[in-house]
């Protein structure tokens, strides 16, 4: 998804009102675009806080910049400027991240952001994509890039076999008949969510947009169970579920990355068992929620 996302950026800069932002995170990667245009790749060191502060000024002069890096360093360390440089200033930038919450496990907990989509919904009217393919990205990009109002582009390693297109609706690809319980599965985690329940009474629809979620797509589709896989902060989406199904009763399963302090390095595949998020783990979720009996008649 990196590389991806670097060439495309790259094809957007023929556009004279586009600026990339780095803090120099894949500075090297964008080498050749900065010798085409020195003036719209700008590198400020190791100052995530200043990279977001350089981008809301030039969102000021009429630029629509495009900043990155790694996840925790770009969200978390910056948040504060995002909160005053760009919303309070009420103007846009894109931010696209890597990292996702845990690719970068072997370099410690200074690396690892499940949290960064949670944060951002702390602030209003931001568009978020997490894709789970790299041939969703382009256009992905291509789209918010194209826009005015602040968006965030989560990148990872972890993706699923095939890209999935549209606009970020909620889209069915395992439609198991009426009444059988929803499981909405965020960007890369789909693969595994439908190994989980490729033998349960469960429809699985994909998004990559779960800001703003598809509030209507849900309660087209939702019954009386509900399963909301993430691929970040486990519960990030609840409140939006929640809301959206508020005159209806209904059942809320919200599964992803568990806030207990995982003071162990491994791998991202290890970070994918621990949190359950691997099939096996999955399963046991989704089917022991399906075998709680609901007081919802």
């Amino acid at each position: 998804m990196r590389d991806t996302f670097v060439a495309s950026a790259t094809e957007l800069l023929d556009d004279p009102r586009t600026t990339i932002v780095l803090a120099d995170i894949s500075a090297a990667a964008f080498g050749p675009a900065a010798l085409r245009y020195p003036d719209r790749v700008v590198n400020v060191g190791i100052r995530e806080q200043l990279m977001v502060g350089v981008a809301g000024g030039l969102a000021l002069t009429g630029q629509r910049p495009i900043v990155h890096s790694y996840a925790p360093f770009l969200i978390e360390r910056a948040y504060e400027q995002i909160k005053l440089d760009l919303d309070h200033q009420g103007v846009g930038a894109v931010l696209v991240s890597v990292g996702a919450s845990y690719d970068r496990a072997a370099a410690g907990r200074t690396h690892l952001s499940p949290a960064d989509v949670s944060l951002l919904d702390t602030l209003h009217g931001w568009t978020v994509h997490v894709p789970g393919h790299p041939d969703e990205v382009p256009g992905l990009l291509r789209g918010v890039v194209c826009g005015r109002a602040s968006a965030y582009l989560r990148l990872s390693t972890q993706q699923n076999t095939r890209p999935y297109g549209g606009n970020g609706e909620l889209r069915v690809v395992r439609d198991a008949g009426p009444g059988a319980a929803l499981l909405v599965a965020v960007g890369p985690v789909l693969d595994a969510a439908l190994a989980a329940v490729a033998d349960l009474p469960v429809t699985v629809a994909y998004t990559h947009r779960p800001r703003p979620f598809d509030l209507a797509g849900l309660r087209a589709l939702a019954g009386t169970e509900v399963i909301l896989v993430e691929p970040y902060l486990a519960g990030t989406s609840a409140r939006v579920v929640s809301e959206a199904l508020a005159d209806r009763p209904h059942r809320l399963l919200s599964l992803g990355v568990d806030r207990s302090e995982l003071r162990r390095y491994g791998t991202a595949e290890d970070h994918i068992r621990w949190h359950g998020l691997d099939a096996d783990g999955l399963r046991r979720s989704v089917g022991g929620f399906l075998r709680t009996p609901s007081a919802l008649g």
